[in-house]
């Protein structure tokens, strides 16, 4: 029974499935299972989980909001407690060898509440934070979108090569049957042997450069999976949305240019800069102005521990003191930091300047980019048809005896150069688009 070739057959599943079990062999199906398709907005959210310079961006926010708090507790009263206990030497007084004491036992617990009722710098420094706030934020706008620009890059930088194993696979079918081609003619003695050599040689070549295309879709999957995952062994594939009749982005020129200076967060920093810098002289200015200060104390100051003293007289009570702190001289360190952050304000508004420039020849650039790429696929679709066109009459003037070997292979060559260029075109088109939405923020 068991020499049987179906109980044979039933004993190996068995077997398989029991080590399958154990763990002893893994599925044959798990490299699929963890397969993952993303798409460019997915690869972008995935990358900004894993991308250093945003997650630094988030925390200088989380930062900057703490040091908000901080500065806006500056503006509110403050409360503290007070325990504290003086032992003077005594000689023979009610104050002891130190008049400017209450005693040789002194006892204080109080309460204090400290407000600065008018403080220019104070208030300018509430207002500064607020405003680096606001710059923080931008700059991790600023990060967020160059993260955008690298893993579009890096995406259609691996759909371009897989697109190009494609090309270089049916080039290299070309290059098979033409070398299969002549060597049949050279059997019936229709061609010499230099044309086999030839088709030899371009086979040849098709198989490195077929070769050449699997490296360089392995290298652009490291360079993506490193950006859009945490283990950059992960197995996925991304979608191929390489299209011709892309829609561009939406709004004239000046519509753009409108969007730009909204949603630009490179100009939105600028601008935090400067309000950041005017705050700052604000703040220095205010060191010029006098700061009026009250203090709330409640508790006990006396000789004794105890709601009355030994006289009976009530130990515990309240104090208010209000005081007003006039600026007089400082050998001129308040004119100077008025001076530096004058100037400070002064390079923010330049560099401002200086942003909008930059970011308008950016709008520019990418606008003519995205005109030109585009006019350019229907020139380069043209070439690629024109190209497929010119191999196949080609092949036909071969093995009619009208060619020469090495007019084919011309004919190869041009014809796998504007698939490339084709697949190319589209690549551009493709980031330019990206890049453009990017800028005006409407990706």
């Amino acid at each position: 029974m068991v020499s049987s070739p179906l109980c044979r057959l039933i004993l190996i599943v068995v077997l398989v499935a029991g080590a399958s079990a154990f763990g002893q062999a893994p599925p044959a199906s798990s490299n699929v299972a963890g397969n993952v398709s993303i798409d460019l907005k997915e690869a972008v959210r995935r990358a900004q989980v894993y991308s250093q310079q945003f997650l630094s961006g988030t925390v200088g926010v989380a930062a900057a909001q703490e040091l908000r708090k901080q500065a806006k507790s500056a503006l509110l009263p403050s409360a503290s407690l007070l325990s504290q206990y003086a032992l003077t030497q005594p000689n023979g007084s009610d104050a002891g060898v130190f008049v400017a004491n209450n005693g040789t036992h002194e006892y204080i617990e109080q309460a204090t509440v400290h407000s600065d009722i008018f403080s220019v710098t104070r208030r300018a420094e509430y207002r500064k934070s607020i405003a680096a706030e606001a710059t923080a934020r931008a700059r991790v706008d600023i990060a967020a979108r160059g993260i955008v620009v690298a893993v579009a890059q890096n995406y259609y930088a691996l759909l371009l090569a897989q697109r190009r194993l494609v090309n270089a696979r049916n080039s290299l079918v070309e290059a098979q049957r033409f070398e299969t081609l002549t060597q049949n003619q050279e059997r019936g003695g229709e061609v010499a042997r230099a044309d086999v050599v030839k088709a030899q040689l371009q086979r040849e070549q098709r198989e490195r450069d077929t070769l050449e295309a699997e490296v360089s879709i392995e290298k652009a999957k490291i360079g993506l999976a490193v950006l859009v995952f945490q283990d950059i062994d992960q197995a996925f594939s991304v979608l191929d949305d390489l299209k011709a009749d892309l829609p561009l982005p939406e709004g004239a020129q000046e519509g753009m240019r409108a969007l730009v200076e909204v949603n630009s967060p490179d100009i939105r920093a600028a601008e935090g800069t400067v309000t950041e810098a005017q705050h700052g002289v604000q703040s220095a200015r205010g060191e010029l102005f006098p700061v009026l200060s009250l203090d709330v104390f409640y508790g006990l100051d006396s000789n004794v521990v105890g709601i009355h003293n030994s006289s009976g007289q009530l130990n515990i009570g309240t104090a208010v003191v209000a005081s007003i702190t006039l600026p007089v001289w400082n050998w001129g360190a308040t004119r100077s930091r008025i001076r530096s952050a004058e100037l400070q304000r002064q390079q923010a508004e330049i560099d401002l300047k200086q942003t909008r420039r930059d970011v308008r020849a950016t709008l520019e650039s990418l606008a003519l980019e995205v005109r030109v790429a585009q006019t350019q696929i229907g020139s380069l679709q043209k070439s690629m048809d024109t190209a497929s066109e010119n191999l196949r009459l080609t092949n036909l003037r071969y093995q009619g005896g009208e060619a020469l070997a090495l007019e084919v292979v011309d004919a190869q060559n041009t014809a796998a150069l504007a698939r490339d260029a084709y697949d190319t075109g589209l690549s551009r088109y493709r980031i330019a688009v990206v890049n453009l939405q990017t800028l005006t923020g409407t990706f």
